[in-house]
């Protein structure tokens, strides 16, 4: 029996198309209780993105992700343990961490934010990870 479960698996050569890619990955791996959140971006899983040129839009699609991966994994926001949040410009810290904000409010996770360079993707302005547990109560293993 695995001992991990990997939720949303994808190729990249499929998802990023204009790069010379070909990795393995998924959106999130439940480990144990411990869920782990892929960064995630202001991009649907339908590969679509929200918000062009808007760093809180991207944030509010974002935490969309996350809650959508955490329920699929049996978790939920308020779970969340940590986040770190990327920004490629101080200016964006404001209105992506109030959003953030809004969704995880009362939670109380630990948090890192840097701020880069680059994302992987040039429309990209942040990026969220997390990780979150499931109580015990809720385990089914």
């Amino acid at each position: 029996m695995p001992t991990h479960t990997r939720i949303r698996m994808f190729n990249t050569k499929e998802t990023y198309p204009n790069q010379s890619l070909d990795n393995d990955l998924c959106q999130a791996v439940r480990a144990g209780n411990t869920v782990y959140v892929r960064g995630q971006v202001g991009t649907d899983f339908e590969g679509r993105l929200v918000g062009l040129g808007d760093a809180r839009a991207q944030a509010e699609q974002a935490m969309k992700n996350v809650k959508q991966l955490l329920e699929e994994a049996g978790s939920e926001l308020s779970h969340i343990v940590k986040t770190t949040t990327y920004l490629i410009d101080p200016r964006y810290r404001e209105p992506v961490y109030q959003e953030v904000g809004k969704w995880l409010k009362g939670v109380f996770p630990i948090s890192t934010g840097l701020v880069v360079s680059a994302l992987a993707q040039p429309q990209w302005l942040m990026e969220i990870d997390v990780i979150a547990v499931i109580p015990d109560t809720q385990s089914t293993e």
